[in-house]
């Protein structure tokens, strides 16, 4: 049985930026792949190199004592912008696999979900003092996502998933993988949902009680 990690520890960086789209989490020249391949390269570039693809020395994430960095802390709108997947992708390539902001755009929250990239919510006095404790370098974080939990020296908070989220990320599997596993459910309703309305039933489907 596949071992399923429920705790996500590391150093934490911050990234004090309100509004953070998902253009500048992943800019355009770096979607032209036809794969998912590099796209840690392009996470947050314009931040972390300038004109000349020269590291920016002010960025937390170009500083040694940042190297492996497993989780961000940032502002609140997180994500907003367009919908474009990738900025979820790049993120979990570059080795991040939590964010804690007070709030994200709704469908960067709903891919970072479907692809087990952690999005916490706190609120914003407790994302500053994570923000504090994140500026520390060697600083460590654990989340368990089992209790829905968050500790950082002596911070703790919980914080809140929905049923559906928490079981997906306890199960380690995606929404597709949620819906299949009640395809006995789905199966069953159709063969008594076909067989008080006959009609409705396509054409060729298996479950088409009208060609039985």
């Amino acid at each position: 049985m596949t071992n399923i990690a429920h705790m996500i520890s590391g150093q934490a960086a911050p990234l004090p930026i309100a509004n953070l789209d998902t253009d500048q989490i992943m800019p355009k020249q770096f979607l032209r792949g036809i794969d998912k391949c590099g796209l840690d390269q392009g996470l947050l570039y314009d931040l972390r190199f300038d004109a000349q693809g020269l590291p920016r020395a002010n960025c937390v994430l170009n500083e040694p004592a940042y190297a492996g960095a497993r989780i961000l802390v940032s502002g609140p709108n997180f994500g907003c912008g367009s919908s474009r997947e990738h900025a979820v992708w790049g993120l979990l390539q570059y080795g991040i696999r939590a964010i804690v902001a007070p709030s994200y755009g709704e469908i960067f929250y709903s891919n970072a979900m479907n692809n087990r990239l952690l999005p916490v919510i706190l609120a914003e006095a407790d994302v500053a003092v994570l923000m504090g404790h994140a500026a520390q370098p060697g600083n460590v974080v654990d989340i368990d996502i089992a209790t829905q939990e968050i500790r950082a020296g002596e911070f703790r908070r919980n914080f809140e998933m929905s049923a559906m989220h928490h079981r997906m990320f306890m199960l380690g599997t995606d929404m597709i993988g949620m819906t299949l596993s009640a395809l006995a459910d789905i199966e069953a309703f159709e063969r008594v949902h076909h067989a008080r309305s006959p009609w409705i039933a396509r054409s060729g489907d298996p479950l088409n009680v009208a060609e039985s």
